[in-house]
């Protein structure tokens, strides 16, 4: 029956006993030796509990038996020592046994739809009791770890057995499992392999420090031999710390070791836990860079009037000064030079102000060869007294944008400014507008190529970060507005190093649909 009327709870019925007598089956004979040893009365209660389970799914999309069950059979298997891979291979029997049966029942796009729902339900059930199983896995591990030390002295003779269950355990485990003994590695997991790039053999008798970062080696030395001293001079107590660990390769990553002193076949180890934090540390460092941000524009908001209003008393009065005649020579000289620094601090404050407060944008259709046009010419003064060329190269057919006229006109002088802090007293810059066409959609392309000193290595990943500058003068908020601009209008910036001297900024804006 695969018409309209078709029903799960009929479907399911009508076959228990043959998916039953199958599934228990398998069960004992393909799945493994752990499965082949089980009572038969047990895989005939779990087998029939999953059915029944399963049908709730399929007939009413019900997880409440399947959830039920999966929390019941997680606890079976996990006393019972069976490894994730085998219990998955036992739910995937369910679509082996079931499919066939349809088959015989369905055709077209019915049947599509049935294997689609047994899919979906499989899917579930796989994906809830991995998380779950995992979950069980580091309780059973916490719990077995704390029973091993309690009872090893009185459980010397059952030691091996003990130790290949612990194995079991720590081996599917996330976090890097390893035993120390007098600094150097007895075992490691899987997962200690992972996250250090190595094999086993490359670890085991290795010392731990050898996968320590150089800078951090003397203070883990010191924790791990209890030799770290408190504030008070006495030796710390074990506990979590974080340190950079090294990969085979030589990169060095943010890391968390967890480590408790042990006796181990009656000897001195440490038993520790290694996990990876760099996600963590990646979230504080954006956490604390918001924090500061939320501080600077607090703090530039609250003294921007306080210091706007007297900066532009002195300079109304400086300007008022210049006019006077009595001043000659020098003086005159000295209130220009007043008046300008005036004007540095203003633009300064400015700059603060635009780059603490959020981004608002007035859209409007723009055209990017126009805006480069204005900027130029307002930079005219200062690309002469440089003996500067600027040479510009548009693309007559760009597409028009839907963006910020003025935010774009801060960006251009933005980086107009530093190509011409780049190149000194003489040089070339050329600025170039074109369409790019990527996998998210057509982008106008705004670069601007100078010739001047380029970026050192070690600068070039911090160019964009908030009040970071190589010059003597400046906020180093110049290409941080530029981004922060770009990334307003869903756009993005990069840089390049032009050898054998020189700069280029491109920044990708999307044009209008």
């Amino acid at each position: 029956m695969t018409g309209p009327d078709f029903s799960w709870d009929t479907f399911l019925a009508r076959h228990r006993d043959r998916i039953l007598a199958e599934w228990q089956d398998r069960l004992h004979n393909r799945v493994s030796a752990r499965y082949a040893v089980r009572p038969p009365r047990e895989l005939a209660q779990t087998t029939s509990d999953a059915c029944d389970a399963f049908c709730r799914v399929l007939a009413d999309n019900d997880y409440t038996l399947i959830n039920q069950f999966i929390s019941e059979i997680t606890r079976i298997r996990l006393e019972a020592g069976f490894p994730l891979a085998d219990v998955q291979k036992a739910f995937e029997l369910f679509r082996e046994i079931v499919i066939p049966i349809l088959v015989t029942e369905s055709s077209g796009p019915m049947l599509c739809r049935h294997i689609e729902a047994i899919n979906q339900g499989l899917a579930y059930t796989i994906h809830r009791f991995s998380s779950h199983f995992q979950k069980m896995h580091e309780t059973y591990l916490k719990d077995y770890a704390r029973r091993l030390e309690q009872d090893v002295a009185a459980r010397t003779a059952e030691l091996k057995e003990s130790e290949q269950q612990y194995r079991r355990l720590v081996e599917e485990i996330q976090d890097g499992y390893l035993v120390l003994s007098r600094e150097k590695i007895e075992y490691v997991n899987p997962a200690f392999c992972r996250l250090h790039g190595v094999t086993p053999d490359q670890a085991l008798q290795q010392p731990f420090l050898a996968f320590v970062a150089k800078e951090n080696r003397d203070r883990v030395k010191q924790i791990i031999s209890g030799e770290a001293p408190d504030r008070a001079g006495d030796p710390i107590e074990p506990e979590a710390f974080e340190y950079l660990r090294r990969t085979w390769d030589g990169t060095c990553l943010p890391t968390e070791i967890n480590f408790k002193p042990s006796w181990f076949k009656g000897r001195a180890h440490n038993l520790c836990i290694v996990r990876d934090i760099t996600r963590r540390v990646e979230m504080e460092k954006k956490s604390r860079k918001m924090e500061r941000m939320a501080y600077i524009g607090h703090l530039t908001a609250s003294l921007s009037h306080e210091i706007r209003n007297p900066l532009s008393s002195v300079k109304m009065n400086l300007q008022i000064l210049g006019k006077n005649r009595a001043f000659t020579g020098n003086d005159k000289r000295r209130l220009a030079i007043s008046e300008r620094e005036i004007h540095r601090l203003e633009t300064i404050l400015q700059q603060l102000l635009d780059f603490a407060k959020p981004m608002a944008l007035d859209l409007a259709e723009t055209d990017l060869n126009q805006v480069i046009e204005r900027c130029t010419e307002l930079l005219e003064v200062k690309l002469t007294q440089q003996h500067t060329c600027c040479t510009i190269q548009t693309d007559t057919a760009l597409p028009p944008l839907m963006a910020d006229r003025s935010k774009l006109e801060q960006l251009v002088i933005n980086l107009l400014l530093n190509a011409l802090d780049s190149v000194g007293d003489s040089g070339t810059i050329v600025i170039t507008t074109m369409t790019r066409h990527l996998d998210s959609g057509p982008f106008a392309v705004l670069r601007v190529q100078d010739d001047g000193k380029g970026i050192s290595g070690e600068a070039l990943p911090n160019i964009f970060e908030p009040f970071f500058t190589t010059k003597t003068i400046g906020t180093g908020l110049g290409l941080a507005n530029v981004k922060q601009i770009a990334t307003a209008h869903q756009g993005r910036v990069e840089v390049m190093d032009i050898k054998p001297c020189g700069t280029a900024f491109e920044v990708l804006l999307p044009v209008k649909a």
